[in-house]
């Protein structure tokens, strides 16, 4: 992975971001980004207080082992590095997920696509394989690799797609049209060089 970064608004979003190929290949993974991991789904405050509010539309898509678990742990949870979290069963699924013909998915979005709610899903799992660091000062915008997600990786290179045009919806939901116009910019003088 490049550890050279470009600095976009307070954003040091590093090189992996424009030269990583990806197209999310759900067929194949199956969404097992939802499921694999040691902490659930990253969350603002804000996000954690939607999910308690949106929860009675999100419920009846829960399986009723999930529903128990928000039950006993809550809509959501700090993890062990102190940050606010979905809260996770049996150390691995988020609670609120569903299966449909064997591909894991998530119920909130579900909602959102079936117009009950406004919310689509936390932005780190619609931003995923990337990830943001909030620190003080800057934000450190990064790619994560995982296992779980190399047809992605194969797909996005058969399809000649950077990570970030892949993610254009969400970071543009993060950052805003201008800043992603700038990362734009950054990405053809990045293949100029």
């Amino acid at each position: 992975m490049s550890s050279q970064v470009v600095e976009i608004g307070k954003a040091l979003v590093s090189l992996d971001i424009f030269e990583r190929k990806f197209f999310c290949d759900i067929s194949k993974c199956k969404g097992d980004c939802c499921v694999e991991g040691d902490s659930g789904a990253p969350l603002t405050e804000e996000e954690a207080n939607i999910i308690e509010e949106v929860y009675p539309v999100i419920e009846p898509c829960l399986e009723p082992k999930y529903i128990e678990e928000i039950r006993k742990q809550g809509f959501t949870v700090v993890d062990e590095d102190g940050d606010r979290v979905t809260p996770i069963i049996n150390g691995k699924e988020c609670v609120y997920t569903f299966k449909e013909n064997g591909i894991t998915k998530c119920a909130i979005e579900k909602a959102y696509f079936e117009g009950k709610i406004n919310f689509r899903k936390p932005v780190s799992c619609h931003l995923f394989p990337i990830r943001i660091t909030e620190y003080e000062s800057f934000d450190a915008v990064n790619y994560q690799q995982l296992d779980v997600c190399s047809n992605g990786r194969v797909c996005g290179v058969r399809q000649q797609l950077p990570l970030f045009k892949f993610l254009k919806e969400p970071l543009v939901r993060k950052y805003g049209e201008e800043w992603y116009e700038q990362l734009e910019i950054a990405a053809e003088m990045l293949e100029k060089q």
